[in-house]
């Protein structure tokens, strides 16, 4: 499988504001599904869980269960990926471009 396809789940699971605003809490630490549908009480259990669904088939999410609880914690290495793979790359390429710009201007007169 070729590295854009694996990215495009990642993509896609990233698409959505609510779906990166569960990545949020869970950046603070693991949290059940009942703590989650709790944080967005506009949307029911159910739609917070098609959302889980998508971030776990894009590898954001890993769940486990212990008892009756299901524990969602965050897997930050597709992001990593992406960054590697994509905005590292032209980051680089951004910063060499403000350097010229801050060598440009210093090296003018002033008015």
């Amino acid at each position: 499988m070729s590295s854009e396809s694996t990215d495009d789940p990642v993509f896609k699971a990233l698409a959505h504001h609510r779906r990166r605003e569960i990545l949020d809490l869970l950046k603070d630490g693991p949290r059940t599904t009942g703590a989650l549908c709790e944080m967005f009480p506009q949307m029911d259990r159910c739609t917070v869980m098609q959302h889980l669904k998508v971030l776990e088939e894009a590898d954001l999410v890993i769940a486990r269960k212990e008892g009756r609880e299901r524990w969602n914690h965050l897997n930050s290495l597709p992001i990593k990926h992406i960054h590697d793979r994509w905005i590292s790359a032209y980051a680089g390429h951004a910063l060499s471009i403000l350097d010229r710009l801050k060598n440009d201007l210093e090296g003018q007169p002033e008015q």
